[in-house]
């Protein structure tokens, strides 16, 4: 994060997540959201909210890469894929990200945080944490001391996990879900909604339960919205 960069913020998206970014910055930050983008296939108009809706395909036309930072604040459609995915074209076109840790939200002044990254109300991310660049930690999620949050993965509102938890990249955890202390999430496992994990997870696998069983279906079959 850098508190310093008062650049302009162009969010990704017209979803509800969309909107609840940029309420968020409004309302909690000195930062100043000038325009949404969204890939031009979903562009309907020219503005969205009374702020100009300009395709993703041509974002240099208006905001070159040194002119604004992005925030991509999407949820976890593909299994994570698809905010990873605009993420990193972004970032291959020359573009920055901005960050956004509520003042409600309880950490630490030492917390490693990556870019485009929000962390919501009520999220407690203890010390000795890492979170990694494009993750989303939802409203009263529980981060426990030593736990790790790779790239691009989303922990939804009152998850919690234990000390010393790692979570994959692109993994997904519901809401509500507990997490065993010192365990393990592989990359793009699902973890669904009150899910208890006592063991280490597979690689795109989706578990459910209380303790959480694997299902037949794979992580990213869960994950079509």
């Amino acid at each position: 994060m850098n508190s310093a960069d008062t650049r302009p913020v162009v969010i990704f998206g017209t979803m509800r997540s969309a909107s609840l970014a940029r309420y968020c910055l409004t309302q909690d930050t000195q930062l100043r959201v000038a325009a949404f983008t969204v890939d031009a296939a979903y562009a309907k108009g020219s503005e969205h909210e009374g702020l100009p809706l300009i395709a993703f395909e041509e974002l240099e036309s208006r905001y070159q890469p040194q002119d604004c930072r992005l925030l991509i604040p999407m949820g976890y459609h593909g299994i994570n894929g698809i905010r990873r995915a605009r993420y990193e074209a972004a970032k291959a076109r020359g573009y920055g990200f901005a960050s956004y840790v509520s003042s409600r939200a309880s950490v630490w002044p030492d917390l490693v945080v990556g870019d485009n990254v929000l962390i919501y109300e009520h999220a407690i991310v203890q010390p000795f944490c890492r979170i990694g660049s494009n993750c989303i930690i939802r409203s009263g999620a529980h981060v426990s001391h030593h736990c790790e949050v790779a790239d691009h993965a989303f922990v939804a509102a009152e998850a919690a996990m234990g000390g010393g938890v790692e979570i994959g990249e692109q993994a997904f955890i519901g809401v509500g879900a507990v997490l065993r202390d010192r365990i393990r999430i592989a990359p793009r496992s699902f973890i669904g909604a009150g899910a208890v994990v006592i063991a280490d997870t597979q690689s795109d696998g989706a578990y459910v339960g209380n303790p959480a069983r694997r299902l037949a279906k794979t992580a990213l079959e869960m994950c079509v919205e």
